[in-house]
Order: C-alpha cells, then sequence, then structure tokens
C-alpha cells in the first residue's frame, strides 16, 4: 500500500522557519522524483520545489529560491523541506508529490500558515 504522510506544518510568524518532512512507504522510494507542492485557499495548485531520485539536481519555484531547500534521505524513505524567511504568501497546503515514469501519488497535505 502507497503512502506519503507529511508532517511539520503549523502556524509561524513571518521571518520563521520550518520544516516539513514527507514519510513514504509501499514502493522503491529511490526510483521516484519527489516534490513539493502547494495550494493557497482561491489558487492552483504549483510547484515549490523537486529532486531527483538521487537526491540532485534540485528545481525551485522563483518564489521560493534562497529560502527553502528540499532534500531527501533514501535510507529513512524521506523527503523534506526546510523553509526560512517564512512570508504570509507561503500560506498554503504542502503536498508531497512521487513520480516514476507512469506512476504517480500525493500525500494528504500539511497546512502552513504564516501570520503574526
Amino acid at each position: 500500500q502507497v503512502q506519503l504522510v507529511e508532517s511539520g506544518g503549523g502556524l509561524v510568524q513571518p521571518g520563521g522557519s520550518l520544516r516539513l518532512s514527507c514519510a513514504a512507504s509501499g514502493f522503491t522510494f529511490s526510483n521516484y522524483f519527489m516534490s513539493w507542492y502547494r495550494q493557497a485557499p482561491g489558487k492552483e495548485r504549483e510547484l515549490v520545489a523537486a529532486i531527483t531520485g538521487a537526491g540532485g539536481p534540485t528545481n525551485y519555484a522563483d518564489s521560493v529560491k534562497g529560502r527553502f531547500t528540499i532534500s531527501r534521505d533514501n535510507a529513512k524513505n524521506t523527503v523534506y523541506l526546510e523553509m526560512n524567511s517564512l512570508k504570509p504568501e507561503d500560506t498554503a497546503v504542502y503536498y508531497c508529490n512521487a513520480a516514476f515514469k507512469r506512476w504517480e501519488h500525493w500525500g494528504q497535505g500539511t497546512q502552513v500558515t504564516v501570520s503574526s
């Protein structure tokens, strides 16, 4: 059974930091291209960051470059998103995505709210 379970979301003040985790199970994690997406209220889901199965290269949305870092630990079947210098516009539900050839899996999402 394929599972992607996100954690680490919450409420943080502007300028603060959060680290999201996505624990994977039920598939060969190291084969999969892993990504973080987010969806704010009233907006379309957008790609935030992505990482290859080997751990690099990585890709980031322009809006998060220099503030967010995606990484993975294939031994732990986990992908991370380190988020620094958070802004109110980063508020969204963050989703983990796994993709390999024709297969694609999504997590249930974790809420990130940036507010004073």
